[in-house]
Order: structure tokens, then C-alpha cells, then sequence
């Protein structure tokens, strides 16, 4: 296996142990890094550590510190930092084990391959997948490793387990505080049955494949372009799409219409304005008569 053990022990289910190896489940995607240049010269930007009215000093002059008012710190040795690490055990021992449906997505963070250390381990292995699997649940142990104790959870994936270091309650932000606002109505039932149909429409698979970061991938065209255009300046021409102007419920119901195949809906004629009769000419005043001498 190529990749590196990312942590090497045991999992402990009350007195059965499986030796285990865990491996990341990700990696890294296209990224395109930039550096800053002085464009004059042409030469990167350097950065210095500087201390005010001392200027650049040595790194090894450098301690760590943690501020507990303004412009006081308690200073701290690299030692004295390590000394309070919690000890990387070798064992995850199973304290729980919940519904999957019970915890929310937001308190999962990264996902690891759990595999069999060799095959004496795999039979134990393979009860502990099977009855996962069986009973719809998900264990939950820490793990402590690089100083750090993570909550993480357990779950069948396939042929073999996947764990996913999860968040603690006070990394993750309430919803209440974003959702306040946002009416409890429900929507009028023709516009929801057009979006579901829309939904219904879009369904398919999941592939992951079919997705691509193409801002990266314009970087990467852009770059290309500038290498041979020798440094010019090129600005892409990006079409945004129009944005549909109007939020009233005839615009979106129209625009689900539109969505689903069924085509606008007619917009009603306005009312022709009645013609106006013209005005009858009233009949010019006689002059008076002129009394004869």
C-alpha cells in the first residue's frame, strides 16, 4: 500500500482487540499556488521576522506566547508545550455506539480507511464490519495521536470501515443564529409540487467524476496563454449568467414551469384603455342684439 499509516494500534470492543492500520481517505486536489513578486525587478517578495524598533531578528529568538490581555503574554517553551501532549495510545477503544442518523453532517470532518494490521486480525475485523452493518449503528471512541485526542467514529463502507474524525460540540456554530429569520410558512402546494418534479427530473447517480474544479482549470489555460503571449496581460471574458429579476410568487412560478418543460406561463393582456368619445362642441353664444336708435 503506497500510502503512509496515518496511525498503527488496536481496536478495543470490551476484551477483543483488532490491530488495525488507518490510512487518510483523501488527498489534496489541483491547487495553484502563487508567489508575490516585486513587479519592477521581477524578484519574489521576501518575508522577514521583525520586532518593532528592533527590526529582522533570529528565529531562534523566537518563543511561543499567549496573550491574556492586551500586549501581556505568558511565554511558553517549546518543552513545556510537549510535556502537556496527551501520550499517543495505541488503542481506540469503542465507548459508544449511536445511530447514524442521530449525528448531524456538520460534525464530521475527514474521513480514514481502517484496514486489518495482517490476516490474524481480519476474522475480527470482519465480525466487527458485519455486526455494524446488521445493527445500523456507528461507534464512537477518541484516538489520540500528534498530541491531540480526536472524536471519531466508525462505520461500515463496502468490504471495510471507514472512521471519520469528527468535530467537538464547541467547534460547530448553531444553526439557530444563521436560520432565525427565515419563515416556518409552508410553501404553496403547486409550487412545491413543480419543484419536486424538478428534482425528480434531475435525479441520477452520483459520479464523482462528472465534476471538475474549473476555476483550476482556467487558471491552468490562462497560464498557458500568458507563456505564450510572453507576459502580455489577458483578461478572460466571462459571461455571467443573467440573474432573474423579481421575487414575486407569479415570476417563480413561472420559472419552476419553465423548469420542468412545461414553458412560461401566459402572461395575462392588459386591458385595452376604452377610447374617449370626443367632446361635443357646445353651440357658439349668439351675440346680442343691437337696440335700434
Amino acid at each position: 500500500m503506497a500510502a503512509r499509516a496515518y496511525w498503527q494500534g488496536q481496536i478495543r470492543l470490551a476484551l477483543v482487540s483488532i490491530p488495525v492500520e488507518i490510512y487518510p481517505a483523501t488527498k489534496s486536489g489541483a491547487a495553484i499556488s502563487f508567489r508575490q513578486i516585486h513587479e519592477p525587478s521581477g524578484q519574489p517578495v521576501q518575508y522577514e521576522k521583525v520586532v518593532a524598533g528592533l527590526g529582522p531578528i533570529d528565529r531562534d529568538e523566537i518563543i511561543k506566547g499567549y496573550e491574556i490581555s492586551k500586549g501581556n503574554y505568558v511565554l511558553l517553551e517549546e518543552e513545556e508545550i510537549e510535556a502537556v501532549k496527551i501520550e499517543s495510545r495505541k488503542t481506540l477503544e469503542l465507548v459508544q455506539f449511536t445511530d447514524a442518523a442521530d449525528i448531524d453532517v456538520l460534525y464530521f470532518e475527514k474521513p480514514y480507511y481502517v484496514v486489518p494490521a495482517d490476516d490474524l486480525a481480519e476474522e475480527a475485523y470482519i465480525v466487527l464490519r458485519e455486526a455494524l452493518k446488521q445493527s445500523g449503528k456507528v461507534a464512537l471512541g477518541q484516538l489520540s495521536v500528534r498530541g491531540r485526542e480526536q472524536l471519531v467514529s466508525l462505520k461500515p463502507c463496502g468490504r471495510g470501515i471507514v472512521m471519520e474524525v469528527m468535530r467537538y460540540a464547541d467547534e460547530v456554530r448553531k444553526a439557530q443564529g444563521f436560520f432565525r429569520e427565515i419563515p416556518e410558512s409552508k410553501p404553496d402546494a403547486d409550487l412545491l409540487d413543480l419543484a419536486t418534479t424538478l428534482i425528480d427530473k434531475k435525479t441520477a447517480p452520483f459520479k464523482p467524476e462528472d465534476f471538475r474544479d474549473r476555476y483550476i482549470e482556467a487558471l491552468e489555460r490562462l497560464i498557458e496563454k500568458k507563456k505564450k503571449a510572453k507576459g502580455k496581460t489577458i483578461l478572460e471574458d466571462v459571461s455571467e449568467p443573467d440573474r432573474p429579476r423579481g421575487g414575486n410568487v407569479v415570476d417563480l412560478m413561472a420559472a419552476l414551469k419553465k423548469s420542468v418543460g412545461g414553458g412560461a406561463a401566459p402572461a395575462k393582456k392588459a386591458a385595452a384603455p376604452a377610447k374617449r368619445k370626443p367632446a361635443a362642441k357646445k353651440p357658439a353664444a349668439k351675440a346680442p342684439a343691437r337696440k335700434r336708435a
